[in-house]
């Protein structure tokens, strides 16, 4: 399979483009759609039906989603309706669209779409974890190039931070919340980064999420043991990876 259809569900938005596996290219004219009102399964699956309605029939569909993603099942809901938890999302949105689908998690979904096609392609590390910085902070960890999903360590809790988790303290949404300039929020990514590291010793952290787009503005204020990467797909990683994810059958298990 060359090509598949790749979904990339947000908290405002949803992405929704055919993709070139070739190149890990997605295809002209990307569809972009709000968020119905409430985030609510049948609302949010009635639309995607719709919108992969354009094109070809024989193309599968990956679906990555910002939920801890089992077996075709929402474990949990994050910006979304707690309706979506114990769902067989991809039994579910298979049904309503008629094709082969992969549900997976949208940060894994934007991880392995780096590893095959962006920063991490060719990369001689054996452990890479991938982060994406946007309202929350989504991970995929690596090993020797293979995928621990759901990993979830935008919850991780930081030393001497009490009230809120690591995505609470780091995430890009909070320097627009607190209007931090790019000097005091790397201060707080600096020390997310130095918590991952500690734990987990990557070789490379690769920095993805709404904030790559301006890389060069605060990327240099990093401080990590780890070499750090700039996503190279950006904002079209997560359709790119669930793109890869269909075609692939990876994580349908």
């Amino acid at each position: 399979m060359i090509r598949s259809i790749g979904i990339d569900v947000g908290g405002s938005t949803l992405r929704v483009a055919e993709v070139d596996l070739r190149s890990g290219q997605a295809e002209e004219g990307m569809q972009s759609i709000p968020m119905p009102a409430g985030a609510r399964p049948d609302d949010v699956l009635e639309v995607l039906a719709r919108a992969v309605e354009r094109y070809p029939s024989e193309l599968p569909v990956g679906l990555a989603f910002p939920t801890v993603a089992q077996h075709g099942y929402a474990r949990t809901a994050a910006n979304v309706h707690d309706s979506w938890i114990g769902l067989d999302v991809q039994r579910e949105f298979s049904r309503r669209c008629h094709r082969p689908v992969v549900f997976l998690n949208d940060a894994d979904a934007a991880g392995v779409a780096e590893m095959n096609f962006g920063a991490g392609r060719q990369l001689e590390a054996r452990r890479v974890v991938v982060l994406t910085f946007g309202t929350g902070i989504g991970s995929a960890l690596f090993l020797d190039g293979a995928l621990w999903p759901n990993t979830e360590l935008g919850h991780l809790m930081l030393p001497g931070v009490t009230d809120v988790d690591g995505e609470g303290y780091a995430a890009a949404s909070v320097r627009t919340r607190l209007a931090l300039d790019w000097p005091a929020w790397t201060q707080r990514v600096n020390r997310y980064l130095h918590e991952l590291h500690r734990l987990l010793w990557p070789d490379v952290f690769i920095l993805g999420g709404a904030v790559s787009e301006r890389a060069e503005e605060w990327m240099p204020l990093l401080d990590s043991p780890a070499r750090l990467l700039p996503a190279a797909l950006r904002g079209h990683a997560g359709v790119v990876g669930a793109a890869w994810a269909a075609a692939t059958d990876r994580m349908a298990r």
